[in-house]
């Protein structure tokens, strides 16, 4: 749901750089969540599904590091 209201002032982070830490968090998050999946399929030898989480886990950390590239040059540091 886009807002047409930038939201910055309440924040104190300008809308676009709160989404991409958002994104950040979010990918991170998701690889620490696939990490039980994987575990999970592991555990009931199911290959197709542990092939589907790793390689969602791999694509979560390259989002996640995509992100933290991006929010170093935008954010300075």
């Amino acid at each position: 749901m886009a807002s047409s209201t930038e939201t910055g002032d309440i924040t104190g982070t300008r809308d676009k750089d709160y989404n991409l830490i958002w994104f950040v968090e979010a990918c991170l998050s998701n690889a620490l969540r696939m990490e039980t999946y994987i575990q999970d399929a592991e555990r009931e030898n199911d290959t197709e599904v542990l092939e589907l989480f790793r390689k969602a886990q791999a694509d979560s950390r390259k989002g996640a590091e995509l992100g933290k590239q991006l929010l170093r040059t935008r954010l300075g540091g």
